[in-house]
């Protein structure tokens, strides 16, 4: 979790003031869904090739209201196991504009509104390393972890040998939300901010959701 004194050490070192606003909270009913596809896993190694961002306000997903787009790596190269995941060939982004041109525009949409997603985490450190480079700081927001939310709702207080599944399809479908067409930037953050609304509103009245009886050994949630 990114703390109070965190934030405000980046914030008296940015590199570029221009950017003081990503500091000042967003408005209170809102937050934005967040979603990389990339040539890996590696924050270090990897490159984005896609990012896709949809405001939510209050109950509703404004996805008239969203920041979506193809990215050309600056190094890693879509390979056949990334390719495989979200399709985009190298050939597909060519065209694309490099992130530094690209994230100057999400984070104007994103501004200090927290972050939603399905490891949104792993999403952020990538985005890191280039506002790193354009800022001197990483990425203040609040980030909200759908499946550590969904956690909470199924699996808090579980009896030792439960078995935890945090996969994102089981997420959707014990909250009765229609998968879209995965791995596609876009997609995959409308249906993280469904994700979020149901289990925000079960949140709020206390609900919970049926487990059923497996054994087995428990990993712990992404976002904890």
């Amino acid at each position: 979790m990114r703390g109070a004194l965190w934030r405000l050490f980046y914030r008296a070192s940015l590199g570029d003031h221009a950017y003081q606003f990503l500091f000042r909270p967003g408005p209170a009913d809102e937050v934005v869904s967040l979603d990389c596809e990339t040539t890996g896993l590696d924050p270090k190694r990897d490159d984005i090739v896609a990012v896709a961002a949809v405001l939510i306000r209050g109950n509703r997903i404004l996805t008239s209201s969203r920041f979506e787009a193809l990215v050309r790596p600056d190094e890693a190269q879509p390979g056949a196991e990334s390719i495989k995941v979200h399709r985009l060939r190298q050939r597909d982004v060519a065209d694309a504009q490099p992130m530094r041109r690209v994230l100057p525009g999400l984070l104007r949409f994103i501004g200090g509104r927290p972050l939603v997603g399905y490891y949104i985490d792993f999403d952020v450190r990538m985005l890191d390393k280039y506002t790193m480079d354009l800022f001197e700081a990483k990425l203040p927001n609040r980030q909200i972890e759908v499946s550590a939310l969904y956690y909470d709702r199924k699996y808090r207080d579980a009896p030792p040998g439960s078995t935890f599944d945090l996969r994102f399809a089981s997420i959707l479908a014990d909250l009765g939300i229609p998968m879209l067409e995965a791995h596609d930037a876009l997609n995959d953050a409308i249906m993280a901010g469904m994700a979020y609304l149901a289990l925000r509103d079960m949140t709020s009245r206390g609900a919970r959701i049926q487990r059923e009886r497996f054994r087995g050994a428990p990993p712990p949630p992404t976002g904890a």
